[in-house]
């Protein structure tokens, strides 16, 4: 039996570990390292402990990959047993509970704590979420459960991120806390800091109703983080966004408070969403934190409730991934396909989905992205060719499309998305801060103009 854990908190103060191990067993899928299509960085999957059972233990999908929930049976009290154990990829709730709108009468939904009030995030739900909890195979991922049978493994896998979710509530606290449970034991990658990939990100309303930065979760520990996220505000009540990890998944999420503060969820806003499809860069990759991907920035700008559907390495345009997309009803498609895509495969796929959309959504907009260009295109004569290949098919698709009579077309071209100066990305092709705020720029005016604003 393979599992992954952290020795160091299973240990008694002794630095023995005494009793046993029990370990329950389900399937998971092999695609929880990062890979893009056009770039060799990869976050290894980190090492595994072997666990051996002592006695044969039978799999109903025999040769398959299998994660574990471990338990650790400590010769301690209970108290000591309950923050020892821990499990792996554990299955998440169902949500759709009804919204609490008023302070007084929400209770707090953890264990007692003797300084803080903890919230469970469930009880009134995440924006940036297009299908409903009863739907999801678990409570926070960005696919329904039958997507598993539709669209490749990879893309499946990676539907159980959170990019692009957040929660809204107003509190006058002095501090928050956060207290989540990650899936995947990959906190931050060799690119990309632990604060973006598996952080939370914390939003306010300031008093001219902007939206400010407040605080970040560092995760540091695993599958547990709990965090101070922002400290010494000035007690006045203030609307908060809370954004979740872009690339791992969360099974549980909870927001605490110090006792007598108080504490109202906000509703998720249900007007229609900004829908982005695409590649890595939607994904969220190369962000420092979750709320600084173009996605989150426009959301912001806009004041508009965003999905983010990008899949790292795996933006393809592909008509099973069209067939979900059709199922949601967004204000806007976004479709940014290109990082991920040959020249060959643009001249293909691309026609189809818009004609898939737009027999679904008649009325909807659509903006087709080119690629941004890579910063050492300058220097590499390959970069070059493959952006002028992917972007002529691109143009010509386009053009079809307009002259078939197709309506609420619009096109981004991609050349200055990160900017001019090689400042934008942290590897060439993955934006940074600076190059998520370049790429935002270029696309608000096109979809203010789609959106009619």
């Amino acid at each position: 039996a393979r599992a992954a854990f952290q020795h160091t908190r299973h240990r008694t103060p002794d630095s023995k570990l005494q009793g046993f191990a029990a370990i329950d067993f389900f399937h998971v899928d092999e695609h929880d390292g990062f890979k893009n299509s056009d770039n060799d960085v990869k976050a290894e999957r980190p090492k595994m402990d072997v666990v051996k059972l002592p006695q044969e233990t039978h799999l109903n999908n025999a040769g398959r990959r299998c994660c574990a929930t471990i338990r650790f049976f400590m010769d301690t009290n209970r108290r000591q047993f309950l923050r020892q154990s821990f499990s792996v990829g554990a299955a998440a709730g169902i949500s759709g509970v009804p919204l609490l709108n008023r302070a007084q009468d929400k209770k707090p939904t953890a264990a007692a704590d003797d300084k803080f009030d903890w919230y469970d995030v469930n009880e009134w739900g995440v924006e940036g979420r297009g299908w409903s909890g009863q739907d999801l195979a678990k409570t926070y991922d960005r696919f329904p459960a039958k997507a598993e049978k539709i669209v490749r493994p990879p893309v499946w896998s990676l539907s159980h991120h959170s990019a692009g979710m957040l929660t809204r509530f107003q509190t006058d606290a002095s501090e928050i806390h956060v207290r989540y449970e990650l899936q995947s034991k990959s906190l931050g990658m060799t690119h990309m800091p632990a604060t973006g990939v598996s952080g939370v990100d914390l939003y306010a309303l300031d008093t001219n109703n902007n939206w400010r930065w407040a605080g970040v979760a560092q995760p540091k520990t695993f599958p547990v983080v709990e965090t101070k996220i922002a400290h010494g505000m000035d007690k006045v009540l203030h609307a908060f966004s809370a954004y979740f990890p872009l690339y791992n998944g969360v099974n549980k999420m909870e927001i605490g408070v110090p006792k007598g503060a108080k504490f109202e969820p906000l509703a998720p806003r249900h007007e229609k969403s900004i829908l982005f499809y695409g590649t890595s860069i939607t994904h969220g990759a190369c962000a420092s934190r979750p709320g600084m991907c173009h996605p989150a920035i426009l959301g912001r700008r806009l004041n508009k409730p965003i999905i983010n559907l990008g899949f790292s390495g795996n933006g393809k345009m592909e008509p099973e991934v069209g067939a979900l997309l059709c199922e949601l009803d967004p204000a806007v498609y976004v479709i940014d396909c290109l990082p991920n895509m040959t020249e060959v495969e643009v001249a293909k796929r691309t026609v189809p989905l818009v004609e898939q959309l737009r027999r679904a959504r008649p009325e909807t907009p659509i903006v087709l992205v080119e690629d941004r260009t890579y910063e050492y295109a300058w220097i590499r004569k390959s970069a070059q060719e493959r952006h002028k290949g992917s972007r002529a098919a691109l143009i010509r698709a386009f053009d079809t499309l307009v002259a078939s009579g197709v309506k609420k077309l619009h096109y981004l071209e991609g050349a200055d998305l990160l900017g001019k100066d090689g400042d934008g990305s942290t590897d060439g092709s993955h934006p940074n801060d600076l190059g998520f705020v370049r790429q935002s720029d270029a696309f608000e005016p096109v979809l203010k103009k789609a959106l009619g604003l």
